[in-house]
Parts: C-alpha cells; structure tokens; sequence
C-alpha cells in the first residue's frame, strides 16, 4: 500500500484528493495536515465524508509516508518545505502554481517535472517531484497541444472559458458568496491570466512557433467545471483535425474527442477531459471541458501519482458523470 499524506486537506482540492485516496485500492492515507482544524474529524470540513472516514486533521507530519500532495495556496508551498523535511524516498505533488514553470521547476535539490500527462508521461513515470498544473491551463493546453505539435497555432489563438465557482477556492470573497454569483456572469484578468505561462510553456515544447495568445476567463454561475472555447486560422478539412487530434490522443486514458458538441454535465465528476472540432470557413473551433476540480486539480494530482509509482493510470478515477 501506498501511505499518503495531504498537507492543506480543508479546502476543495483537499476534499476531492481525501475522497479519491480513500477511495483508492493501492493507497492508505496516513495524515492530513491541517493548522487551523487540528484534532478535528475531516468530516467537519468534508460532511459528504460522513459515513466514509473517521480520520481527524494532524498538527503533525509524518516525514517518512511515500507520496505527500501539498493543497496549500498558491505561495505556500515553498514556505511549508522549508519549515518541514522528508524522506529522500518522499514523492512529492504541489498543486499549487510556484513550481510549474521552468525557471521554479528547481527547488532545494528538488526538480519538479510539469504533470501534464498527456504532454509528459514518460517524465512523470521517472519523476520524484510533479508541478500539478492548472485547471485552466489543463483545459486550454488539451485543445490546443495537437495543433502545437504540428506546426499550426502559427496565427492568433483566441481562448473564451468559463469556470464554476469552486474554482475560487473555499475562502469568501465578494465575487464568490452566492448573492452575487447565482444567476451572474462576468470575466476576469482579461489576457493576463497567470496560467497563460504554463501554455506557453508546452505550446511552445515541440520546437514549433506559436502566434500570440488571447485567453479570456470567466467566472460562471455554477459551482464547478470548465468550458474552454478556442479558435484559430487552419487550412485543412475537419477530418484532417479530427485526425490530428485522434492520434495525438491514442494512447490517453482520459483525453477524448468526440464527433459531436460537448457539454459541462459529460465531464463533472470524473478525471475526463472532452474535446470537439468544429470548422467554420477557415477557422477551427476547438471546445475542451474538464471539472477543475479533478482533472484540473486532484484527479490529476491521482493520476500523476499512479503514474510515479508505476500502477495503472485509472487506478481509484474510474469515475461517472451524472449527465441527468
């Protein structure tokens, strides 16, 4: 069995990651750090626990367990690694951004590869250390990185998504309490989204040019999933880009494009992302969806992990959307 610990459990990723891990047939949770809920059952952040876990929030860290995954905010997680060592044998996944792009993959003797694994699966199989990405760079990238490889996002890419709102994390803040999200729509960071440096990252990976990239993120009034509506010149046929696409994806468990529209409801829930092509004159129209919360974060995160420690991708994410 694999011991885990969760350092951050409280929050919704932590929720998600402590519902997959028990859930789990290769892994045993061995702590779930918490500074504020110490001594408290994790059913109190976590009620759909109830019935599922008696496990309680430790002020204590066991150094020595195989995998810790840090649910932290973004910026912390250095800060908990410096304060707390591990076992030279401890795999480590950060789903916080401060690893993510190469010039902070280094970090205390530690190299941490990107866990995208649809671009880097055979890196993450020898990996020590993962940088989870981002749940809209997850969405983004996976519609985008077949047209990458092939030398063809050479032109302006324009990139519409919506986010539900658990996207925002548990804290409260005055875009996020229900008076204002429900029945509410409105974007955010226009272009300058701070997930636009891990595309350009991968984008960029297969040696090819890329054109300049134009993402505009939305916050939607839903509670979670990601839309992702992305558009670019392309001269062939939709069967050429069906065909790209297909391959490129042959040998991922949980990419998958479909020849009809997609909707948020086939992917909520699960570890699945969805992609459709759509051609418009000489425009493709890629459409993504993910939930944000598990193949955006803690599905992921899971994923990255069988990976590491050679068991099956699907292992514990064999999930179902609830489509009605």
């Amino acid at each position: 069995m694999i011991k885990a610990g969760i350092i951050g459990g409280s929050g919704y990723t932590g929720g998600e990651l402590i519902r997959l891990l028990l859930n789990h047939p290769d892994v045993e949770i061995d702590f779930v750090f918490s500074t504020t809920r110490a001594g408290k059952p994790i059913t109190s952040a976590h009620p759909d626990l109830l019935g599922v876990t008696h496990l309680e929030f430790t002020g204590e860290v066991n150094p020595n367990v195989d995998v810790v995954f840090l649910c932290l905010g973004h910026g912390n997680s250095s800060m908990f690694l410096k304060e707390n060592t591990f076992s030279s044998a401890t795999k480590i996944v950060d789903l916080s951004n401060e690893f993510r792009l190469k010039a902070d993959a280094s970090f205390q003797g530690k190299e941490f590869v990107y866990g995208l694994p649809e671009l880097h699966k055979e890196s993450i199989e020898k990996a020590e250390n993962i940088a989870n990405p981002g749940c809209f760079a997850t969405t983004v990238q996976l519609g985008l990185l077949p047209l990458a490889k092939a030398g063809l996002l050479q032109n302006q890419v324009h990139v519409n998504a919506v986010t539900g709102s658990t996207g925002a994390g548990v804290g409260l803040s005055s875009t996020s309490h229900f008076s204002w999200r429900n029945n509410n729509v409105s974007w955010y960071k226009p272009f300058s989204h701070q997930h636009l440096g891990e595309i350009g990252e991968s984008l960029d990976s297969f040696g090819n040019s890329t054109g300049k990239l134009f993402f505009l993120p939305n916050r939607g009034n839903f509670t979670r999933g990601i839309l992702a509506t992305s558009y670019t010149d392309f001269d062939g046929n939709l069967e050429d880009a069906q065909a790209l696409y297909k391959d490129f994806y042959k040998d991922d468990v949980f990419t998958h494009v479909s020849p009809e529209p997609i909707h948020l409801k086939q992917v909520v829930n699960t570890n699945q992302c969805h992609v459709h092509l759509h051609k418009h004159e000489d425009t493709l129209l890629v459409t993504s969806a993910i939930d944000n919360l598990l193949k955006g974060a803690s599905g992921q995160a899971v994923q990255n992990m069988n990976l590491m420690f050679g068991i099956e991708e699907t292992k514990g994410l064999q999930l179902k959307a609830g489509v009605f």
